[in-house]
This record gives structure tokens, sequence and C-alpha cells, in this order.
């Protein structure tokens, strides 16, 4: 399928590369791009090469925030719908049953950084900047992933005031994992990709499901659910064949 605001390819090791395409608006995020998210994700669940899915930006900027170019001209009830629109468009991020990491250069502000929060974890250049631009911009938005993240009162901080933060920021806060230098971001993010395909699809599937849905519920609820994911896995899976060459090599 071709689409207008994003790309998505997909290598022979299972990882598909997800960019956000608007590079003359700096991949702001626009009407199209939340319904396109859908189809593209869509897309990639229905993939079953597919084993872990980077999430990036075209040109200089991971994600400059919501195209207020496009709100400008937008009644009361259009305004909603577009708030909706990028709301599912986050959703549909988190409900991605493979890994989702997004790789973050340059600006991720506003949209941007939502969208970093709904991938499962992100690494960023030392160039990269962040900011929560909404209440500036006489919006609500952005008040559920970066206080689950970053901690109640870093979200309201960074809400409040709508200041660029950096990427060592970012990683005090939890909302980037690594920081790395531009020369070796590629290679490095190539490599993680690459180690994360090389798991068995279910584990990491249900792996990611039990840790999404425990953190959500009690301890107990938590253990269940770990318990029927485990138990799924092991009808699921060759899990003797996976162990056989444990204690083999010189890794083990």
């Amino acid at each position: 399928m071709s689409y207008q605001t994003l790309s998505l390819e997909v290598d022979a090791q299972g990882i598909a590369t997800l960019t956000l395409n608007r590079p003359d608006s700096r991949n702001a995020l626009n009407v199209q791009m939340c319904a396109e998210f859908l189809q593209v994700l869509d897309a990639v669940e229905q993939d079953p090469q597919v084993r872990v899915v980077l999430v990036r930006g075209a040109g200089t900027a991971f994600c400059a925030g919501a195209d207020l170019k496009e709100r400008k001209t937008m009644s009361h009830a259009e305004m909603m719908a577009r708030r909706m629109a990028g709301l599912t468009a986050y959703n549909a991020i988190e409900k991605v049953s493979r890994p989702v990491v997004a790789l973050v250069h340059g600006p991720a502000y506003g949209s941007g950084c939502e969208i970093v929060a709904a991938c499962d974890f992100a690494w960023a250049t030392e160039q990269a900047t962040f900011r929560y631009p909404e209440v500036g911009w006489g919006t609500v938005g952005a008040t559920q992933r970066i206080p689950r993240i970053a901690g109640l009162r870093v979200a309201k901080e960074l809400l409040f005031t709508g200041r660029i933060f950096t990427a060592a920021e970012a990683l005090e806060y939890g909302l980037v994992n690594r920081v790395l230098e531009a020369g070796r971001f590629e290679s490095e993010a190539l490599e993680m990709a690459r180690h994360i395909a090389q798991a068995q699809p279910l584990t990491v599937s249900l792996t990611k499901h039990s840790l999404n849905a425990g953190v959500e519920t009690t301890r107990e609820g938590a253990m269940a659910i770990e318990l029927l994911a485990i138990e799924k896995n092991l009808r699921g899976m060759d899990w003797k064949a996976a162990i056989a060459g444990f204690g083999t090599t010189k890794e083990a």
C-alpha cells in the first residue's frame, strides 16, 4: 500500500521501519496522518513477517507536533474529531502486538512526544529535543502518558511551562531509554532491532501483553495474566527446542 504522510518498509529480517513522511512540515501530525497510522499499523498486524517496528521521522525533525495550520479553519466539532483521531492513533501504536521503538532525532514536540510515549521504548540522538506545548496553545492534552512515565510532578512542570527539554533530561525522566551520539545511532539501533527480531514472536508478544496489562491491575491480577501467558506460550511454541542449546556455548 502507498501512503501520503507515512511510509512503511519491512526488511528480510522482519524489521519494519515506519517513517513519518511530511518533512516539509517537520512531520506535523494532521488528520490524514492520524488515519494512515491506523492503516499502517493494521498492515503491520496482518503481516506475519514483522517482528519489530521502528518509528522515525523523515528530514530534520521526528515530529514537530500537531499541524496547527490545519486547525485554523476548524469548527468546534471538527477540532473535537481531530483530537479524537490523534488519541486513536496513539492508542493504535500502543496496541501493536510487536515491540514498537521510537528512534528520535531533532524535535519531538506535542504529538511527537505522544507518539514517543505510545511506543514501547525510545532511543534518541544527543541532538533530540522535546516539548509539551499544549497549555501554551490553549488546549488540554498529553496528560495521561507522561505522568505514568515520569511521575506526576515532572509531568506538571513540563505541561505547565511548555519548556523545551534535552535528550539527557528525557533520559532522566524515562521518556527515552538511551541517548547516543549521532554517529553511533543508526548502527546500534539496527543491532538492537535485529536482536529483538531473532526472538520467538509469540513469546515477545505475550511478554508485551503481560507487561502492559499487568501494570494496570493488582499484583494478584498481574500474576494471573502472566500465568495465562506462560500457558499459551508453552502451547504455541517449541520451547524445548529453544533451550536445547543452553550450556553449550561460551555465552551461556
